[in-house]
């Protein structure tokens, strides 16, 4: 399985603060937005993946993350020159694709959870059709909603709906089978202008191939995407690694437990770097 992180966007709901730099290296707490959706895909042990953004910020993600090598995997980049749609992804990644299948996740989402690494592992493995996840959020307005019929099968997806359909709002976390790119090809601009995510969804909906999984309770999701869900991602992040000594999105210690990287590679890494926390918890790692 391939991974694609769309990091495109102007950032528009997060300026001043994106008048010179990318969101999706904002800080979170300690390390940058990028961080956090890459670990998603290197928990689901994914390790060919390519990121699309900007062509202003793609030198300036591509100097913060390099070819992958420090982490184990092998990035990619690739430009998306206008915000056109979350789903035309799949057609500026298609040679990059190939016959494999595809988890999307979007630039600005946070996922952490005792369940979760589980959930992620199993949905990148044979995958045919789509799994996509469900979140209970108290503002579905704000999202793609989850329709469920009465014996809790998923019915339709809405986008931003203006009337309750149910509190189940679609994540940022994709899981594909090749047939999305031709899906991807299918599409037509919504009146917005864009190819989106949600027709895909429903593209695969009525072929009876869409699942969805609800993010179990206790396991969180963040859009860090606006000033205060950008300030409460980063208090969340701050609570549970202070109150647990431990680092959500740890790059290398994924990779470390994965066995994508050894103890070697971490100390030469360590010795271009200044002091400060989070080496010192690189170093609790190896000892």
């Amino acid at each position: 399985m391939k991974g694609i992180i769309l990091a495109g966007g102007s950032g528009t709901r997060l300026y001043p603060l994106t008048k010179s730099i990318t969101k999706q290296l904002l800080p979170v707490y300690d390390k940058p937005m990028i961080y956090y959706p890459l670990s998603v895909l290197m928990l689901a042990g994914i390790r060919d993946i390519l990121i699309i953004t900007t062509p202003e910020d793609l030198p300036r993600i591509k100097k913060s993350l390099g070819d992958g090598s420090d982490f184990g995997i092998n990035l990619q980049y690739a430009e998306q020159e206008k915000p056109n749609g979350i789903a035309e992804s799949f057609l500026i990644g298609e040679k990059f694709i190939g016959n494999d299948s595809v988890c999307l996740i979007l630039g600005d989402n946070i996922f952490y959870g005792p369940d979760f690494t589980a959930l992620v592992k199993q949905s990148a493995v044979n995958i045919e059709g789509a799994v996509i996840f469900g979140y209970k959020v108290s503002d579905p307005e704000r999202y793609g909603v989850i329709d469920f019929d009465e014996k809790g099968k998923i019915k339709a997806i809405i986008e931003k709906p203006k009337v309750h359909i149910s509190n189940y709002a679609v994540t940022g976390l994709y899981f594909y089978d090749n047939t999305v790119i031709e899906k991807a090809r299918q599409l037509v601009p919504s009146a917005r202008g864009e190819l989106e995510i949600t027709d895909i969804q429903n593209l695969y909906l009525a072929e009876d191939k869409l699942e969805v999984k609800l993010c179990p309770i206790g396991n969180a999701w963040l859009d860090a995407g606006t000033y205060d869900s950008l300030l409460e991602a980063a208090h969340y992040v701050q609570v549970i690694e202070k109150r647990q000594g431990i680092k959500i999105a740890c790059l290398e210690e994924i990779a470390l437990k994965n066995g994508w990287i050894n103890s070697t590679h971490i100390l030469e890494q360590l010795k271009m770097h200044g002091k400060n926390s989070y080496d010192e918890y690189l170093k609790s790692l190896l000892s």
